[in-house]
């Protein structure tokens, strides 16, 4: 369900409070669905420019024209637009790759058309290189998330309004232990999620200017919140690692029928159970917690790769979806990859996931960075193995190839390619906005 739905209103009035031996018990008992893995769906997200114009910001009344224009088309996927006004398409889970790659593919040629005929294009990059944040809905989720990612600094307004993503969702795995158990790929996640993030970052400029990093929107998430958009400590099992981190992490907010929703400071969803909240949480309550959680790797179910940057290009978005797929779900190729990201723990040290040293070069350095390029090329190679294998089509297959050769071969990100948008004003959003 769309975080946009479950925040409309307030809990049920008749709803029972929760008891922290319940919490615990349904956070185990979803947060991974075991069983072969057989599904694969992408979630996109766009910014929007001017066609011609990438670098002067599109108004709020013609976004809102070309959202209600984009409503208005038929699509497989679900639509929403974000709190800066970026475009996001949720697939459908779907039964292979390509079943993914083709529904996906339609509805893009189908928002690129009604956008087009606005003098709009969909943008994929990280981080908008030019526009500050600027905010375009006002709802009381958004209001409440502002609110509380400010008292950590201006990263939570810049990755709400400002950020786009490839967010790969896989089956989280058997319940047995091997190449396709669930423990193993949600370990796989939190250390191959450091190579994809140097592999594929594509935001190096923010507001104009260079900032040091290769994937700008990764270190905004890093930086988000004290706690929010961590990992959880592995030395605990999955599932009761993932319950033990839910309830630890502070509520964002406390929704109402009326009015603005309170903003708790500091106010851990335990505490809440025990009382200290303003009224006793409900089952409800807990669903929306789990969507202001925001770790690389969050478990739904299924596995949520939310590390990813936008693409560029028209087919830029499947490469890594492709990857990911290949990798997690070709037992051979899980296998390998296991293997090769392993030894990377050591770099990543006992700090969770992206702030320690391993998440941290991966997103300042990209491949540039001889360990992340040496796991990123063993793994591209063990991609591109697998897919003939998983059904790839000789496109997609060709796509990844591509990116290969112009990228990782020669220890390159997408990032590296991106002018200076201060030097290249309109050739480069065309390089960019298709």
């Amino acid at each position: 369900m769309p975080p946009e739905t479950l925040g409309r209103h307030g809990p049920p009035a008749d709803a029972a409070p929760l008891g922290e031996e319940e919490a615990e018990d349904l956070l185990r008992g979803i947060c991974f669905k075991t069983g072969p893995p057989r599904t694969v769906g992408v979630e996109l997200e766009w910014l929007i420019h001017d066609r011609e114009q990438p670098e002067v910001a599109v108004s709020h009344d013609r976004l809102r024209a070309a959202a209600d224009a984009v409503r208005a088309t038929r699509l497989d996927a679900a639509l929403t637009f974000e709190p800066g006004g970026q475009l996001e398409l949720s697939s459908q889970p779907a039964g292979s790759l390509m079943a993914c790659v083709d529904a996906t593919a339609a509805d893009l040629v189908s928002v690129r058309d009604t956008l087009g005929r606005a003098g709009l294009a969909l943008a994929g990059l990280g981080v908008d290189p030019w526009n500050p944040p600027r905010r375009l809905l006002r709802e009381p989720r958004y209001d409440a998330m502002e609110a509380a990612l400010d008292r950590s600094g201006p990263a939570g307004r810049a990755m709400m309004c400002s950020s786009a993503s490839v967010q790969v969702c896989l089956d989280a795995g058997e319940e047995e232990p091997g190449p396709l158990g669930y423990g193993r790929r949600w370990q796989l996640g939190n250390l191959l999620g450091a190579v994809l993030v140097a592999a594929f970052a594509n935001s190096p400029f923010r507001q104009g200017r260079r900032t040091g990093w290769r994937s700008t929107r990764q270190a905004l998430w890093a930086h988000l919140d004290p706690a929010r958009s961590l990992a959880p400590q592995s030395r605990l099992a999955p599932r009761d690692a993932w319950a033990s981190h839910v309830l630890a992490t502070s509520v964002m907010c406390v929704r109402g029928d009326d009015g603005p929703w309170a903003v708790p400071d500091g106010l851990t969803f335990r505490d809440w159970i025990r009382g200290g909240g303003p009224r006793p949480p409900v089952r409800a309550d807990l669903d929306y917690h789990l969507t202001t959680l925001f770790p690389p790797v969050r478990p739904r179910g299924h596995l949520e790769l939310r590390m990813i940057d936008a693409q560029s290009g028209t087919d830029g978005w499947l490469v890594p979806l492709a990857v990911a797929t290949a990798l997690f779900d070709d037992p051979e190729a899980a296998e390998t990859v296991y293997r090769t990201v392993k030894p990377l723990a050591e770099t990543a040290g006992p700090a969770s996931a992206p702030r320690n040293p391993l998440w941290t070069a991966a997103a300042r350095d990209g491949l540039s960075d001889p360990e992340l390029a040496a796991a990123a090329a063993a793994c591209f190679t063990a991609a591109l193995e697998a897919l003939p294998r998983i059904g790839a089509s000789d496109h997609v297959l060709g796509t990844v190839s591509a990116f290969h050769e112009r990228y990782v071969a020669r220890g390159r990100c997408p990032a590296d390619d991106q002018p200076d948008p201060a030097q290249a004003r309109a050739p480069y959003g065309k390089g960019l906005v298709r």
